[in-house]
């Protein structure tokens, strides 16, 4: 047989590095410590080291290969690889001919003075935060992910580093703990941080360096970190210092500080506000980080951002053990909190999130003769914002007393002050979608957000007649688990006490509407008893009142009124509101004056007069202000209301439009007039600016812009005027 070929030994390479640290007194028998060692591909190799009675030991790293160069750095056995690599810490630098073509290599023992023994015990270190996030009325927020961040800043620069997220439990409350390490390399440090232009630091900045009037103007801000801002500042006789060198070296940062703040003049704001060069700066040696927070949270089919800190929320320096109280922003879903009221009762206190004693003649509105202002919002307030009715879907939230027994509810309504009551339309009662925090049913998995769908459903009473009704959430808790609701299982605070989405666009004609609730029982599978539950702590039937103000568009090409609309223009198909600008003039000197037809093209002069008559009318009366502004040149734009004087306009020039009762540009204005409310209808006024070139300061084509707006609530929308109208008009003015 022939000789089986043997398999080459492949040659290794052993490096031993002896430790000395018999020079600590106070040093722990048995101490553990690392030796690291990187070759220059980036391979790395390591070994623990346990020292003896004297406090001598080495280690011993085997090699793959002859290293061309070696860097080894000796630290604590609670540092891992990379960062012992990375720490300024005690290091030696081995090169592959040492070993002389040998295949172990002993260097010198490497002695371990008290500083850097002293200095490893306090290089790393766990901190702990501990906290809660709350909602800002105090309910707690929960499967919230809270991420803590270290913050720094260079000029008008900074950087964020996740130090490490926790969820939130049921109460809100979160732990985070992790390792800190400080006392790195530089150059390490700043390779792994992501820096990006912070506009909170340049509007701090800049405003305080325009001021100083013999600073030389410095470069602009750009999204990475730059000594290219700085170059005026460094030059001698206006010549840039090392133009070509724009790149940071953090290691020569302080040296750079030293010459910018001999040229820079001295600014206590930016001195307080940590901002480098004014503050020495130096975080590769921070030990404490500083810390912002930003949390998240899934909770209804989309991720919110709940909480974002800016860095003028940092906390500098925190402990290792650290107790926070967050408070999240109006996007998180809170818990509910169980607050419902004694007896046999009902309290309907809210629609679209608005408490009813907000809403004009109900609760603690005492019953009686009833008033214009009744179920507006915020009734007889006085400004624009007053007297607002609702549109679309409106929520109707409340809470059932805690002896009542309702199983099933349908709600009523009264077009007539209640003196008739009718089932709500089926196509009008709108259900809906609960969440709550828990396992999900019939499972003790971990908690999480779950919906449960709530609808209206046409169910049959014991006499045979179909009520459209809905399963209450009392009735759900008793059929799924009654004991974990409020110990495991938590309702979202939005609709817990929901009870139904009222659906009126299309089904409602404008008015007001008392509404009420009837409450069923079950017997067997079918409807049993039924009553009206009165308010809780009065002997009155449960309700509400509430003002409705849809309004109709149509496909176009005009609307109601005649007016062009729709696709092609920029003006809405509905009369509620409506709007024209029906002519524009140039009063002359002599009481002579010139069209400015649309396109047109017209001098004038200071001693001229301009003279605009428009319409902005809403036949329901619920007008909320009017805006008229000249858009030219590039950007510009001012309102021309402020130059001159509206005046009803009469007769009115259109047919739909009356002339205003009241000249004003807003319903507060309005009332100051003698609108009563809850009515300003708007109509046919005329702008007079005394002094043409006010309105038209230049040469240039102008773009007249005329807004009305409603007060009404869409869809519980009240930060957006969602029911309004425009028109415009350009033309040229020759100055």
């Amino acid at each position: 047989m022939a000789e089986e070929k043997k398999k080459p030994s492949r040659k290794t390479y052993t490096l031993v590095v002896p430790l000395d640290a018999s020079g600590i007194d106070d040093r722990d028998g048995g101490a553990l410590l690392k030796v690291v060692a990187r070759d220059s591909d980036g391979k790395i190799v390591s070994d623990r080291v346990k020292l003896g009675r004297e406090g001598k030991g080495q280690a011993s790293l085997t090699l793959a290969a002859l290293p061309k160069k070696l860097r080894v750095a000796v630290g604590p056995v609670d540092a891992s690889d990379d960062e012992l690599l990375a720490l300024q810490t005690v290091t030696l630098d081995v090169s592959g001919r040492q070993w002389a073509g040998k295949p172990e290599l002993k260097v010198a023992p490497v002695v371990i003075s008290p500083y850097y023994w002293h200095w490893w015990l306090r290089w790393c270190r766990t901190f702990t935060i501990r906290g809660v996030l709350r909602c800002p009325d105090g309910r707690p927020v929960p499967g919230a992910k809270v991420c803590a961040y270290d913050v720094d800043w260079f000029w008008w620069w900074s950087n964020r580093q996740l130090i490490a997220c926790d969820t939130t439990d049921a109460n809100g409350a979160f732990e985070i703990k992790f390792r800190w390490c400080c006392g790195w390399w530089p150059w390490w440090w700043w390779r792994h941080r992501f820096w990006r232009l912070e506009p909170d630091l340049v509007k701090r900045i800049q405003p305080e360096l325009l001021r100083e009037p013999n600073l030389p103007r410095l470069g602009d801000p750009s999204p990475q970190p730059s000594l290219e801002v700085f170059q005026t500042l460094l030059s001698d006789d206006g010549m840039p210092a090392n133009p070509g060198v724009t790149a940071i070296d953090p290691e020569r940062l302080p040296k750079l500080a030293d010459r910018l703040i001999k040229r820079l003049p001295r600014l206590p704001e930016l001195e307080r506000l940590r901002v480098w060069p004014w503050r020495p700066w130096l975080p590769w040696w921070d030990c404490h980080p500083d810390v912002v927070f930003e949390a998240t949270q899934t909770c209804d089919g989309q991720e919110h951002v709940v909480l974002e800190e800016s860095i003028w929320d940092t906390r500098w320096n925190i402990p290792t053990t650290l107790d926070v109280s967050l408070v999240s922003n109006d996007e998180a879903c809170c818990l509910g909190d169980f607050d419902e009221p004694e007896g046999d009762c009902l309290v309907i206190d809210s629609i679209c999130n608005d408490l009813i004693a907000n809403i004009g003649g109900n609760p603690p509105a005492a019953p009686g003769v009833a008033l214009p202002t009744d179920g507006f919002r915020n009734p007889a307030g006085g400004g624009t914002w007053s007297d607002r009715p609702y549109a679309g879907n409106v929520p109707i939230s409340g809470r059932f007393g805690l002896a009542a027994d309702v199983d099933y509810y349908e709600f009523e309504y009264s077009d007539d002050d209640g003196m008739t009551w009718n089932a709500m339309p089926t196509g009008a009662a709108g259900g809906f979608t609960r969440l709550y925090w828990g396992p999900k049913l019939g499972t003790a998995d971990p908690p999480a957000w779950h919906s449960v769908p709530f609808g209206f459903n046409l169910v049959e009473d014991t006499g045979g007649t179909d009520h459209y009704v809905i399963k209450s959430r009392q009735r759900f808790e008793k059929d799924n688990d009654l004991p974990s609701w409020g110990t495991s299982r938590f309702w979202w605070s939005i609709t817990m006490y929901r009870l139904m989405t009222w659906k009126t666009a299309g089904l409602f004609t404008d008015g007001r509407y008392r509404l009420r609730l009837r409450s069923w029982t079950l017997s067997g599978n079918k409807l049993g008893a039924s009553e009206l539950l009165p308010l809780c702590g009065t002997q009155d039937d449960n309700g509400l009142v509430v003002a409705l103000d849809n309004r109709t568009t149509t496909g176009g090409p005009t609307n109601a009124n005649g007016q062009a609309c729709g696709a092609g223009t920029v003006h809405v198909c509905t009369t509620e509101p409506d709007t024209d600008i029906i002519s524009v003039r140039i009063i002359h000197p002599d009481s002579s004056f010139t069209n400015v037809a649309p396109c047109g093209n017209v001098p004038v002069t200071p001693n001229d007069q301009v003279q605009i008559d428009f319409a902005a009318y809403d036949p329901d009366g619920h007008l909320a202000r009017i805006s008229l502004d000249a858009h030219w040149g590039e950007d510009q734009v001012h309102s021309l209301l402020p130059f001159g004087s509206l005046t009803p306009l009469g007769p009115s020039p259109v047919p739909w439009s009356p002339p205003a009762v009241q000249a004003a540009a807003t319903y507060a204005a309005a009332q100051g007039l003698g609108a009563v409310p809850p009515v300003w209808h708007g109509g046919t006024m005329r702008l007079t600016i005394p002094v043409a070139t006010d309105a038209f300061p230049t040469s240039c084509c102008y773009l007249l812009r005329l807004i009305a707006r409603k007060r009404t609530i869409v869809n519980c929308d009240d930060d957006t005027w969602t029911h309004v109208n425009v028109s415009e008009r350009s033309f040229m003015i020759q100055v």
